[in-house]
Order: structure tokens, then sequence, then C-alpha cells
């Protein structure tokens, strides 16, 4: 998982981001470099890894 260091968003690869076209499975690694946080619209450079 991985986490947005501005929101706080979490990224979880077993739920994606399909309103924004990411799929379910999706690895963090294999979202487009355009995608974007959606919730505060950051880059996916301001994201960290995290674990619960």
């Amino acid at each position: 998982m991985y986490k947005c260091k501005v929101c706080g968003y979490v990224y979880d690869p077993e739920v994606g981001d399909p309103d924004h076209g990411i799929a379910p499975g999706t690895a963090f690694e294999d979202i487009p470099n355009s995608w974007v946080c959606p919730v505060c619209g950051v880059r996916k450079d301001d994201f960290v890894p995290f674990e619960l």
C-alpha cells in the first residue's frame, strides 16, 4: 500500500482506483505516472510506502 503525504489517502492495490481507471489488482508501480491522488490531486511522486 502507498499513502499520500499530503492528505493521507491510502492506495490499496487490491481495491485499485476504478473511478479513475485503475483496476483492482494493479500494483502501485504499474499505475501510470499521470495518475493523481483521487482526494487531493497530487502526483504519484507524493506517495510513500505504507503498512497497516
